[in-house]
């Protein structure tokens, strides 16, 4: 679908997603709240974020900590729900521990124990996500599936971040569809996990759908979905290229 130049038509972009994933829900059976929309505002200033909430917006995503904490100090009257989509490096846990109420990146046990230090060290209690590897690209992040048993038991037993389930980042679809058989591994792993014995509330969410892909997602089972483009419109030449794309 065609996107728009930047902040163009925010709460349009907001109504139309708010369709989709509502339409989207109904046809998998699912109530229509049962899905959490992030809008993520990556590259997206300050004002076009206030334009989203001023439209009811309450969840927004971030990739970059510092860009984050930016826009996090400079909204801060505004309640919002801020979630860190991106990669998260160890030398930033402790500030993105202490700030974002969400962190979907989890991806190493030396990470986790250095994000619920950092957390406990705040008196935050961030919910976090485990941030799976399932296609091996080059340029993404997450634990190999064969591993991640072993950091959901960690996170388990953290003392300050609250395990709330899964997370991936599949290739760029040339259509909604591709995005299919990714979203169903995820999902499969996490009824596994839940077979093998970890508590199914601790699991319950499954962060993966994008623009493009939110309808063939939430068939899958998506609780969260991540988007940006569809609702935000278009990022300047480059923008997308900098960073790891968790959401589009």
């Amino acid at each position: 679908m065609p996107a728009s130049a930047p902040g163009a038509d925010i709460p349009g972009g907001l109504r139309d997603v708010r369709r989709r994933v509502q339409a989207a829900a109904l046809r998998a059976g699912r109530p229509a709240g049962s899905v959490r929309l992030v809008a993520v505002s990556k590259t997206f200033g300050p004002d076009l974020v206030r334009a989203a909430a001023s439209a009811g917006q309450a969840d927004f995503g971030e990739n970059r900590v510092q860009e984050g904490l930016e826009k996090i100090e400079a909204l801060r009257e505004l309640g919002l729900t801020w979630h860190l989509i991106g990669h998260l490096q160890s030398n930033k846990a402790r500030r993105a521990a202490a700030a974002f109420a969400w962190i979907h990146s989890i991806d190493s046990l030396d990470l986790l124990r250095k994000v619920d230090a950092g957390a406990a060290e705040a008196g935050t209690s961030p919910e976090v996500l485990i941030q799976v590897d399932l296609a091996h690209e080059a340029t993404k992040h997450g634990v190999e599936p064969a591993a991640a048993g072993d950091l959901v038991r960690a996170a388990l037993d953290a003392r300050a971040v609250r395990l709330r389930g899964l997370m991936i980042v599949p290739p760029f679809p040339d259509e909604a569809e591709d995005s299919r058989p990714w979203f169903r591994r995820l999902r499969d792993l996490r009824d596994a996990l839940v077979a093998s014995g970890a508590p199914a509330d601790r699991l319950a969410d499954l962060s993966m759908g994008m623009s493009q892909d939110l309808e063939v997602a939430i068939e899958e089972g998506a609780t969260i979905v991540r988007v940006g483009t569809a609702i935000f419109g278009r990022r300047a030449a480059g923008a997308a290229h900098k960073v790891e794309e968790p959401g589009r």
